[in-house]
């Protein structure tokens, strides 16, 4: 059986094969190795484009599989879950697209949790997930294995998978809420700008919908860790269960943020309406001050006979004035005044 060093990706549909041999070695391997791998080989794990038409071919004609395994693999259903099917396990989980992900900032649209489609039955595991996406969890467990470190047997390397799958989970779940600090800060110093109310809204919908997305694999983990199959270690288990943990504490931590996201929104509002009425009671006193001094011009201003200040008198205008001078004086002494006594 030919080896190659680091072919990923360079073949249709085949992102990587490892083979892990008897005696603890680890090589990768192409199309043509799949097909004369033997259980005796060693344990194999190889990961596919799940819509990749090779895959298909390759899951239906040569990996050995029940139709309605191949099928069941390679459709587009991403909801977590896990099957069992005699001592195997067929499992769906949800992991990051790092092509939109950076590490430190949300992707301007909606984060992608891509599914990923898992085989294993104690001398193999397949995984599949689609071909424009990119999973940096399991790139990291790749690396490990080739420098000789990382699991050996096939509950260990699932086990794996799903905590490497979590912990990516928990990398963006921390950048809500480093994100989610810096709004509170934000409108907590009085700096609230226009699109902070819009930056607040944008983060309760990601929150709520990323959620969404990764309850159910709450569920998915948990039927994982009590599942009965044999090639499932101790080791495996106990693993897996930590990793169960963990994703319930991420989950929490969504809910709290969804709460303070909450309260965020309210506390804007409140501030919005404080403002308005800030400024509905500045126009008020502005009104009550202009209201007897428009009565005054307005009077003076008839064209009617009889009327003080007439043309012939030179000094109408400057009286007038005084007049009006000494109204707006008196009415802003008079809001003073009912003000203290408020």
């Amino acid at each position: 059986m030919t080896t190659s060093v680091s072919n990923a990706g360079t073949e249709p549909g085949l992102r990587f094969a490892m083979l892990i041999g008897p005696n603890g070695t680890t090589s990768e391997l192409g199309w043509e190795d799949l097909k004369k791998w033997k259980p005796e080989d060693g344990f194999l794990w190889v990961h596919l484009e799940r819509d990749h038409p090779v895959t298909h071919q390759w899951l239906l004609e040569h990996a050995g599989l029940d139709p309605l395994i191949a099928h069941a693999l390679a459709a587009e259903e991403s909801r977590p879950r896990v099957e069992d099917v005699d001592d195997a396990l067929l499992v769906v989980l949800r992991g990051v697209n790092t092509k939109s992900h950076d590490h430190g900032s949300l992707p301007e649209d909606d984060v992608e949790l891509v599914p990923l489609h898992i085989w294993s039955d104690g001398s193999r595991c397949i995984t599949l997930r689609d071909k424009d996406h990119t999973l940096e969890a399991l790139r990291d467990l790749r690396m490990l294995l080739l420098s000789g470190k990382g699991p050996r047997d096939a509950g260990s390397i699932l086990a794996r998978i799903a905590e490497k799958v979590v912990d990516h989970l928990g990398d963006l779940v921390t950048i809500v809420e480093e994100e989610l600090s810096g709004l509170e800060d934000l409108i907590s110093s009085n700096e609230t700008q226009k699109e902070t109310r819009h930056d607040v809204t944008e983060m309760r919908r990601r929150i709520v919908l990323f959620r969404r997305f990764m309850a159910p694999q709450r569920e998915a983990m948990y039927r994982l860790r009590q599942d009965d199959a044999t090639w499932l270690n101790v080791e495996a288990k106990m693993r897996l269960r930590e990793v169960n943990d963990r994703l319930n504490r991420q989950l929490d931590d969504l809910d709290e943020m969804r709460q303070r996201a909450t309260l965020l929104h309210e506390e804007i509002d409140a501030k919005t309406a404080e403002m308005i009425n800030r400024n509905t009671f500045i126009m008020s006193i502005v009104s009550v001050i202009m209201l007897p001094i428009t009565f005054i011009t307005g009077f003076f201003g008839m064209n009617t006979g009889g009327l003080p200040f007439n043309s012939e008198d030179q000094t109408g205008t400057l009286t007038a004035g005084w007049i009006i001078i000494a109204t707006g004086i008196l009415t802003i002494l008079a809001l003073i005044y009912m003000l203290r006594r408020r």
